[in-house]
């Protein structure tokens, strides 16, 4: 007989590590703190060397770059950035993109009432982020905003969803589920925004993540396009947690667990 906790995600960690100390760790408002504190560093901390790397470029580069070196420079610089801080911030939490925290809450890791509030708060970073570089450099290399091709944006927004069904299954099919603080994950994290954010960069700028869209978009004051990086990658963080749970099975506790990071030490 399977000694498993019946429910699933949230609902499976509770029941096995008991109600008082999930409601005690996970719901405690000192935890949530800081999980939104990990997530506004993380995701202020991508757009804003992204920004400033794209301003940087344009104004102190020295020579004309190309898109596509463009591209592969600003892939390399969050991918560097996301390996960094999923490293030093993963235990606690690390999605730092509102598609991430939408495949957790809908695969039940996370309740949709803190999915709501993990997601005004990545916006709310980025935003920070962006306007941090911009009081820096101005508007130069559009802070880097992520900008589809003229008359391609129903094409941007499969190119996004594909982009982005990559990368949610990548990371929800980890050994031990999303856990963001394993050895190794944070490198694939990188590889994987490196590779693919080269290859879309020159096309339709590869966000694979409303936040890091966002950020640039208002601080340079258009959002016109915004609504592109928000369908695609809807659509393919569904389709993503719909494959993983082929794949994989529904979550469970550890999962769960990993997704939501480590409990806060009382004092």
């Amino acid at each position: 007989m399977s000694t498993h906790p019946v429910g699933l995600g949230e609902a499976a960690l509770a029941l096995q590590i008991g109600e008082p100390r999930f409601n005690a760790d996970w719901k405690s408002p000192g935890h949530r703190f800081r999980r939104l504190l990990s997530e506004f560093i993380g995701t202020a901390g991508l757009t804003f060397v992204l920004s400033a790397g794209a301003a940087i470029l344009v104004l102190h580069g020295g020579i004309k770059v190309e898109p596509i070196v463009t591209a592969f420079i600003l892939s390399a610089i969050s991918a560097l950035w996301l390996v960094a801080a999923i490293y030093f911030l993963g235990d606690i939490s690390s999605h730092f993109n509102p598609a991430m925290t939408f495949a957790f809450a809908l695969r039940g890791d996370m309740g949709w009432p803190m999915c709501a509030v993990y997601v005004i708060v990545q916006l709310i970073a980025a935003a920070a982020g962006s306007f941090l570089a911009r009081s820096f450099f101005g508007i130069e290399g559009n802070l880097a905003a992520t900008i589809p091709q003229p008359e391609q944006l129903i094409q941007a927004v499969f190119f996004e969803a594909i982009l982005t069904f990559g990368m949610v299954l990548m990371v929800i099919s980890m050994a031990n589920g999303p856990k963001l603080n394993g050895q190794f994950i944070p490198i694939a994290v990188g590889a994987y925004v490196m590779s693919l954010g080269t290859l879309g960069g020159p096309y339709e700028g590869a966000a694979m993540n409303p936040a890091r869209a966002f950020g640039p978009d208002l601080a340079r004051g258009d959002l016109s396009t915004w609504w592109v990086y928000v369908v695609g990658p809807v659509v393919g963080t569904i389709v993503a947690v719909l494959a993983a749970k082929v794949l994989r099975g529904p979550a469970n506790a550890q999962e769960a667990q990993a997704a939501m990071g480590t409990p806060q030490d009382e004092a």
